[in-house]
């Protein structure tokens, strides 16, 4: 899901920019406004207000986003979830969901980036052929056990595991029940949402993937990105 393009030290390399708290405040902002202000009613908020407690966002921006999404502060910006596709260097699919409050400012930015890097930003479906529309759920759990059969009971597709955490993939009907079962089953799940899962990777040279990976992290940077989502 993009993970391995991703450089090492990428969180600690946006929190020295402030960059990270921005991104995690307005998914925070989003998931209050889609399911309430309430964590314990809102698994996608509390899972949003881990992950930035994780990176020691401070509790006056988190309070603030969630207070935002709610409607109970009103700064005159409306935070929206667009999406954006295109090919990237070599032909290479790319999916790229952003979290925004300027689309007029963040399309030509998405324009720019695909431009400059020898590649072309499409219209909505353009590339999206080369996805699927599926669960990901991403968790840890301790102790001994087999992920197949985990995978299995919880009802998952597939399951791979990338750094001691592993990743669940489902339909996207079945998002919610399988997350409920992995919970039950006692993992601690740290991402829960609707995402893209590549149908066919894009062949690269060693020279290649290298264009690709700076074209990827360069979108990964942008002020506006939420997720990106490749064909490698």
């Amino acid at each position: 899901m993009g993970k391995s393009w991703k450089n090492a030290g990428k969180v600690e390399k946006a929190q020295q920019k402030g960059q990270i708290f921005t991104k995690l405040a307005r998914e925070i902002a989003v998931a209050a406004k889609a399911g309430g202000p309430d964590p314990n009613a809102n698994a996608r908020l509390r899972m949003a207000i881990d992950a930035a407690k994780k990176v020691s966002c401070p509790n006056d921006t988190i309070d603030r986003a969630i207070k935002k999404g709610a409607g109970l502060l009103d700064d005159g910006k409306i935070i929206e979830e667009l999406t954006y596709e295109g090919y990237g260097p070599h032909g290479v699919g790319v999916i790229v969901e952003c979290q925004t409050d300027n689309k007029h400012r963040t399309a030509p930015d998405m324009r720019h980036a695909f431009k400059s890097h020898e590649g072309n930003m499409g219209e909505s479906g353009s590339v999206a052929w080369m996805f699927d529309r599926v669960g990901l759920i991403e968790g840890t759990k301790e102790g001994t056990f087999d992920p197949d059969e985990e995978a299995i009971e919880a009802g998952a597709n597939e399951v791979s595991v990338d750094e001691g955490t592993y990743e669940f993939f489902t339909s996207a009907d079945d998002l919610d029940a399988v997350r409920e079962a992995l919970t039950k089953r006692g993992w601690k799940i740290t991402t829960g949402e609707l995402s893209y899962k590549a149908k066919n990777i894009t062949e690269l040279s060693d020279e290649q993937r290298k264009d690709v990976e700076e074209f990827l992290n360069y979108l990964d940077d942008m002020d506006d990105t939420h997720r990106v989502h490749a064909t490698i």
